[in-house]
């Protein structure tokens, strides 16, 4: 029988590697050591992004396949689940940071929760730099690069690494013309944040609305405006990730994880399941496999 999906830390996942808080390589050499372990399902506990400059085959993230383009980015959020299935010539760049490794450094902790490719939403987490901003996040992965083989100050990698999600997110961000208001940038992200808290216990529109101290109206109301769904389905989405992720985990029976995510029973479960994930939890398993 099959073990729970591995989740690597930042020395496991590439061997040899030494620091627990950060590594910073071109993604060439990278491939060459671990390709072997990353091409099958697994999740990290640390933050992890990838800029593709050449190469072609597929990446995915929590379950959603992506085709590989040069000049495309990708973000991973601890907790995440992916692989990869590259040709041969693929190269970019590959970096890692601990959940903590702003922790000491910014007084707003949440401070990359304001970036939507840090949202943990895999729609959300692939982007495409155009030709006016490549120059600009190549020269800061190469510093970044450069500092990490050499004097490794980590307060410098920090800020590095900040100029480039600042640069990102500009490059990629929509037309200011038409930017979203920030105090409802700010409610979505709450309700996101409480999902991800609480998503075993609640399961009602009402019951986060009432936590962010607004109405099940204006709740859905902003939802179908940000992001053309309601609040349910934002809820059920999460659910249903959970239970995938679960899923991957033969260890565990499907009973098993019905109760884990606080379901009544095996069969409101395998139903919510097979409602919204379009086959049963068990045709959804033997498809990894």
């Amino acid at each position: 029988m099959k073990q729970a999906i591995p989740v690597y830390d930042i020395c496991t996942i590439s061997a040899g590697h030494q620091h627990q808080d950060l590594l910073a390589e071109r993604l060439d050499g990278y491939l060459k050591k671990n390709y072997q372990r990353v091409h099958q399902q697994h999740g990290h506990n640390f933050y992890h992004l990838v800029l593709f400059t050449k190469g072609t085959g597929a990446h995915t993230l929590d379950f959603t396949r992506f085709t590989v383009q040069p000049w495309q980015i990708y973000f991973m959020t601890p907790g995440q689940v992916h692989s990869w299935h590259f040709k041969e010539g693929t190269d970019g760049y590959v970096i890692h940071f601990a959940a903590s490794f702003f922790d000491t450094f910014l007084t707003q902790h949440q401070y990359l929760e304001q970036f939507p490719f840090f949202s943990g939403n895999s729609g959300e987490q692939v982007l495409h730099i155009p030709a006016g901003g490549r120059n600009g996040v190549k020269a800061v992965f190469e510093q970044i690069l450069e500092e990490a083989a050499g004097r490794n100050e980590a307060d410098m990698i920090r800020v590095l690494l900040l100029q480039l999600f600042l640069l990102v997110n500009r490059a990629t961000g929509k037309d200011t013309k038409k930017a979203v208001p920030q105090q409802k940038q700010l409610v979505l992200r709450n309700f996101r944040q409480l999902i991800n808290k609480h998503y075993r216990r609640l399961r009602l529109p009402k019951e986060y609305a009432e936590l962010l101290y607004i109405t099940p109206n204006h709740l859905n109301a902003l939802c179908q405006d940000l992001l053309g769904k309601t609040a349910g389905e934002l809820i059920r989405e999460r659910v249903l990730l959970e239970a995938k992720r679960l899923l991957t985990n033969e260890g565990l029976t499907v009973t098993q994880i019905a109760s884990d995510l606080n379901f009544e029973d095996n069969s409101y479960f395998s139903r919510f399941f097979k409602k919204y994930a379009g086959v049963t939890a068990e045709e959804f398993r033997n498809s990894l496999i």
